[in-house]
């Protein structure tokens, strides 16, 4: 697998097809890598036929081999950082993204730091805040991805991972994280959001999302479940990315 670097951090990424690029960020939270892209379908395998397909494995995620230094004064930043430093490392300058679950919370992050670069973004089962559950994230995450992370890096301790945690998922707890509510009303970027209802990926703040979003479509939900809905979700999401691309 290819690394692309810069400074401190290395990204393991994977590219498949060929055409106009697009950015593929896997869900897992912050355990993404790209083996997490198996389920509920793997864009590498069914959009490569249209697509330059671009994936790559979260900085410092347990199961993958991306590494970096924890910035706990700007987590969400420091990924958005990756990723348009991996398109910049491409010699890409406009592509697609399609996100699952943490995914959803980076690509608004993206809109909000580089919109011109992104003619649409497809949200897949997207992450977003509960009020009933505001600490779901850090404790998940506390447990599930920052205990082990200090194991395998040393230089890391747990204080690190629950300041890091803390800025990002509790410092603005609310709606998707990374942007406003007033940003998502303001953005004219096509977003097709496909919502999910989990803990962990709240139908009301997808639904919230696609209702403030000027140019949001929304696909039919459930589309996961019964299996047999999900070619019918890509078929959506091709059309979708094939309105938008750029001739």
């Amino acid at each position: 697998m290819p690394f692309y670097e810069r400074g401190e951090v290395r990204i393991r990424y994977e590219e498949a097809g060929s055409g106009f690029p697009l950015l593929v960020l896997p869900g897992g939270g912050l355990n993404s890598t790209i083996a997490n892209l198996s389920t509920p379908f793997n864009p590498l395998e069914i959009l490569a036929d249209e697509y330059r397909c671009i994936t790559l494995d979260l900085r410092n995620a347990n199961a993958g081999q991306s590494t970096g230094p924890l910035e706990i004064e700007r987590p969400w930043d420091s990924y958005t950082d990756d990723h348009l430093g991996l398109m910049d490392h491409l010699g890409i300058e406009r592509f697609l993204v399609l996100g699952f679950c943490i995914g959803g919370p980076f690509i608004w992050n993206m809109l909000q730091r580089a919109a011109a670069r992104i003619p649409a973004a497809v949200l897949a089962q997207p992450s977003g805040s509960r009020p009933e559950m505001r600490d779901l994230f850090y404790e998940n995450n506390m447990a599930g991805w920052g205990s082990q992370l200090c194991a395998r890096r040393p230089e890391i301790t747990m204080a690190m991972v629950d300041a890091f945690l803390t800025r990002m998922y509790r410092s603005d707890p609310d709606f998707v994280f990374t942007v406003t509510r007033d940003f998502v009303r303001d953005c004219r970027t096509p977003v097709l959001i496909l919502p999910d209802d989990i803990p962990a990926h709240p139908y009301a703040v997808a639904m919230e999302a696609a209702m403030l979003a000027p140019n949001a479509q929304v696909s039919m939900y459930p589309w996961k479940d019964p299996k047999d809905r999900i070619p019918l979700a890509v078929r959506h999401i091709r059309s979708f990315l094939r309105a938008h691309r750029p001739a």
